[in-house]
């Protein structure tokens, strides 16, 4: 596939500059990260904007998809033979008056990502980097993996017939993710590492071994995960929140959400930038603690630990672009401790959404830089959930476990369940 400027679109190494046409690649010879930048002078923001609602009405079309839905902004240089589709994207949008009370402020919408195919936001991207790596004849897809990725590469692996491999940690990883991996039929190798060794690897061996590598660096994941904030703004009528609370870990979702903010603001399709709240835990903070640093480099964690398991990575690979979407939004970084993700993750399961402990870190920020009077209590956010609460069982377990009742012996009657009622 050639990516040049007569298509609307081009690779661009970050770091040096070059343009990148020719033999596919998810990393610049200079070593740099990659970015699809595209053409939009052509589009019309009003034009589209009908068309995306007319769209919302469709069945049987690739253009029912949540992510299909914006082909004019997302890939619309793939061959329509290799688009692929689940209904991925197409997630509720909850008020949620209990989060916003224990957050603190006015308003409060939970973007439940775990309503996608697989239970998680990597849908939205992975459904875009597989057709594209259809498109170029790929056989084989491969990510190193914390479980959501692995889960979502296998599933629409296995949905176009093709294969996939995942590199995974041997520890810190929730067994539900990787056995739901292997379920749709991933060849799955642990390892004594961590997921940013994973992504060393494949960058080194992937294409010696004949991989199409659909981790974060791949930037047509970061096109496909822009649709979450162009689907977001659908639904409020194009009208923004003050805030959007999203998780980091890979950092790979704030990078599309301010990727996505420019596309809708610069075609003039939203009446404002909201600004990005990006929430780390704090044993997995690395972008954090350079942002607060007024650092220019990002210093890698050799040993990230948080229960939030989807979170626990130490060497972001797109802190750049992460950086650009929180200098356009004029957005803040706060990190939050395991304690504060799972109180969060209470409000949220308690509010009738519920979500794994990653996405809770959003509630956890809020009511963070609410407190620390970042946030006006009057302001409005929307919090993007990334994964489903079925993700992890253990932490299910362990927050919920000892509040089951036990009758042990004793008989089953109306009187004791009269007794026990809420």
């Amino acid at each position: 596939m050639t990516n040049s400027v007569n298509q609307g679109h081009m690779l661009i190494c970050l770091e040096c500059g070059a343009e990148i046409s020719g033999h596919w690649r998810i990393r610049c010879e200079c070593g740099g990260i990659l970015e699809l930048q595209r053409d939009l002078s052509g589009l019309d923001g009003e034009r589209l904007k009908r068309i995306f609602e007319q769209r919302l009405h469709l069945r049987g079309s690739i253009h029912a998809s949540g992510v299909w839905r914006y082909a004019e902004l997302i890939a619309p240089e793939l061959p329509e033979a290799a688009i692929i589709t689940r209904g991925e994207g197409n997630t509720g949008l909850y008020r949620s008056e209990a989060c916003a009370a224990y957050a603190g402020i006015r308003e409060i919408r939970l973007k439940a990502q775990s309503e996608n195919p697989s239970g998680s936001f990597k849908d939205n991207g992975m459904v875009v980097a597989v057709s594209h790596g259809l498109s170029l004849g790929r056989d084989v897809f491969a990510c190193s993996s914390t479980g959501n990725t692995s889960a979502s590469l296998a599933m629409y692996s296995a949905w176009c017939g093709r294969a996939s491999l995942v590199i995974a940690p041997a520890s810190d990883i929730s067994p539900a993710k990787i056995n739901q991996t292997i379920a749709y039929g991933a060849q799955v190798i642990r390892f004594d590492g961590t997921y940013d060794d994973g992504i060393t690897f494949l960058e080194r061996w992937g294409d010696e071994l004949g991989l199409y590598v659909c981790n974060s660096l791949n930037p047509y994941r970061i096109e496909g995960q822009k649709s979450i904030v162009y689907e977001l703004a659908q639904q409020l009528g194009w009208k923004m929140p003050d805030w959007i609370a999203i998780p980091g870990g890979a950092l790979s979702n704030v990078s599309a959400l301010g990727k996505g903010l420019d596309d809708l603001w610069r075609l003039g399709m939203i009446d404002k930038l909201p600004r990005i709240a990006l929430v780390q835990a704090e044993g997995a903070s690395p972008f954090h603690r350079m942002v607060q640093s007024n650092d220019q480099t990002l210093i890698p964690d050799p040993h990230p630990r948080t229960r939030a398991s989807a979170m626990n990575i130490g060497n972001p690979p797109s802190w750049r672009k992460a950086l650009f979407a929180l200098e356009l939004s004029h957005g803040v970084t706060v990190s939050v401790s395991d304690e504060e993700i799972m109180r969060a993750k209470r409000a949220i399961d308690r509010s009738g959404v519920g979500s794994e402990p990653a996405s809770a870190a959003t509630v956890a920020g809020l009511k963070k830089l609410r407190a620390d009077g970042v946030i006006d209590p009057e302001e409005t956010a929307a919090a993007i959930l990334t994964g489903h609460m079925l993700k992890d069982v253990d932490a299910l377990e362990e927050m919920y476990g000892e509040e089951m009742i036990h009758l042990g012996d004793e008989p089953l009657s109306p009187e004791r369940v009269r007794d026990m009622m809420p």
